[in-house]
């Protein structure tokens, strides 16, 4: 009566899909998986204890096994990427609680990750083995962090609340190729925050023209070893003018840490002819350093968030509920490889601030000097004299995204005379748009191959009767563009459908037994298609569309 636990443990497991399997990708390199191999034993363990009427403890484990394998096929080669990834997290924290309502929780936690993967290159005519490559990556965490909670004085509409809470979290990272140590790098950061809730009109109040009236404001502060203080607010209202209507809006800012990938992977530079890179013009020997890696100097990524939403759920009608949200998000600074194309960098002026023209020796030693490794990819010796242009394209804080979105949402319950009808829905419309640097202009990341469709839809009804179930949904998203030709595909309409039956209690062994029977994608909608400059490239955007097909399942299940 003072305790309990869950424990669970699942194994799951599923086969690859290769393009022969598929009439659309029967034309590519084989083997290619569409779909990876992949194999997972996982563990959890949640216990609590209470020790009298003030203390509770809490302690939380996981751990995490999973092995996965894709395969790339080629023309003379193909490819396999073994794959194992092991996680492992353990959490205990105490809760007190305290006079007045208040409620103080001291926590910890351990994490730990590591993903090693082979790169093995087979050839495919005899069968032997011509590359076989090593990575790992690994994390580790801890977090310790103390938090209360509780009200503070009364209000017309309930009891005003704050919570606060200050911690300190430290990474590790390390990254290895082929057991070299490529980047090993560490962060420790101090936060602390607050959040206050408002209640200003309750609904015993009987205020005319305002139901509920409550103000919500929240602040947090971290300061990171690195890159030093960040304070990121936000602040929200909840307004219902009556009992059918409810608004929400809320104003934020945010930001988004650099990885430490991204700070401490090493830097390289590469000379190449400057020709190779887009130069014309130039003299024979002229040359060009290409500059790739990680930067120390990363700031994070920033955001400012606006939402609002109307909800109508109308008294009138009990079954029927409905919600509008509008939102937009300003990112700037967004951490990015600038450079997408090398074969015309010194001629598209969107690469202009990454472009250093007619370095000077001084300038040329002092970037040298801090690169990990120095390659010569032409056929004279390096000499400061013949570099034409220092190219850089490390990590760095340039891009900007914009991203604006509707989603609507709502539902309606009919009860019939022995049985019950439910119909569903939701829609949401997406629009982003994103620059490469402060001087270029913005382009589509949205309703484009490989990012986010703009339109997805799902729509469908639930019919239930006694103990049986029975659902029939449609799945919508909208076509989208290939910028290389400027077509745009097909939309892609699916179907699902779920019967399921729930004995309940009874008195003999099928007590409380439930079945199901699931499809998706139940008429095996192919996605749609455009045209590929190789037989290694999917011809389907894998981002929006999966190549499963149809999938169905059953379960089974009992309750004591």
């Amino acid at each position: 009566s003072t305790g309990g636990l869950i424990a669970t443990w699942k194994k799951e497991s599923n086969d690859p899909i290769y393009s022969d399997q598929r009439d659309y990708t029967r034309d590519m390199y084989r083997p290619t998986s569409l779909y990876q191999e992949a194999d997972l034993r996982s563990g959890l363990l949640s216990m609590h204890q209470s020790l009298g009427d003030s203390v509770e403890m809490h302690l939380d484990a996981l751990r995490t096994e999973r092995n996965m394998q894709m395969e790339y096929g080629y023309s003379a080669v193909h490819y396999r990427y073994p794959t194992e990834t092991v996680t492992f997290l353990v959490s205990p924290s105490v809760v007190f609680s305290l006079p007045h309502d208040w409620v103080i929780d001291v926590s910890a936690a351990a994490g730990r990750d590591k993903t090693e993967f082979h790169a093995v290159g087979v050839t495919n005519a005899t069968g032997e083995i011509s590359l076989n490559r090593s990575f790992s990556y690994a994390n580790k965490s801890r977090t310790y962090e103390a938090e209360a909670e509780g009200p503070l004085f009364a209000l017309p509409g309930g009891d005003a609340r704050l919570a606060v809470g200050t911690g300190y979290r430290h990474n590790d990272f390390l990254y290895l190729y082929v057991g070299s140590p490529t980047a090993d790098g560490h962060e420790g950061s101090r936060f602390a925050y607050a959040e206050l809730n408002l209640p200003l009109v309750g609904p015993d109040q009987s205020v005319a023209g305002i139901h509920r009236l409550e103000l919500t404001g929240a602040v947090r502060t971290e300061s990171h070893d690195s890159y030093g203080q960040v304070t990121t607010p936000k602040i929200g209202l909840l307004y219902s003018p009556s009992t059918d209507w409810t608004l929400k809006a809320s104003w934020g800012k945010s930001f988004k840490a650099p990885t430490l990938y991204q700070g401490y992977i090493g830097q390289f530079g590469y000379l190449y002819p400057v020709t190779s890179l887009g130069g014309s013009g130039y003299a024979p020997n002229a040359t060009a350093l290409y500059l790739n890696g990680g930067n120390r100097a990363l700031t994070p990524e920033r955001a400012k968030t606006w939402s609002t939403s109307i909800a109508f759920h109308p008294e009138a009608l009990p079954g029927m509920e409905t919600e509008l949200t509008g939102f937009f998000i300003d990112y700037t600074d967004r951490i990015i490889q600038p450079i997408t194309s090398t074969s015309d960098v010194l001629t598209n002026p969107i690469y202009g601030e990454f472009v250093t023209r007619d370095p000077t020796a001084e300038k040329q030693a002092g970037v040298i000097a801090g690169l990990d490794q120095f390659l010569n990819y032409t056929s004279t010796p390096y000499a400061p004299a013949d570099m034409a242009a220092i190219i850089d394209n490390r990590f760095v804080n340039a891009a900007r995204q914009r991203i604006k979105g509707i989603d609507l949402s709502g539902s309606y319950r009919f009860d019939l005379a022995t049985s019950r009808l439910t119909i569903r829905g939701s829609a949401s419309w997406l629009d982003s748009e994103r620059t490469l640097a402060s001087t270029s202009r913005f382009f589509d990341s949205a309703g484009i191959l490989f990012y986010p469709a703009k339109l997805n839809s799902r729509v469908g009804a639930v019919w239930s009767r006694d103990r049986f179930t029975a659902s029939l949904f449609g799945n919508y998203k909208s076509g989208v563009t290939n910028m290389a030709t400027g077509t745009k595909g097909a939309s892609f309409t699916t179907f699902d459908t779920t019967l399921r039956y729930d004995s309940g209690p009874r008195d003999d062994a099928w007590s409380n037994l439930a079945l199901e029977l699931s499809a998706q994608n139940l008429f095996i909608r192919e996605p749609p298609l455009y045209v590929t400059t190789a037989p290694s490239d999917a011809p389907s955007d894998s981002t929006n569309y999966s190549a499963i097909g149809r999938f169905l399942s059953f379960s089974i299940s009992k309750r004591w």
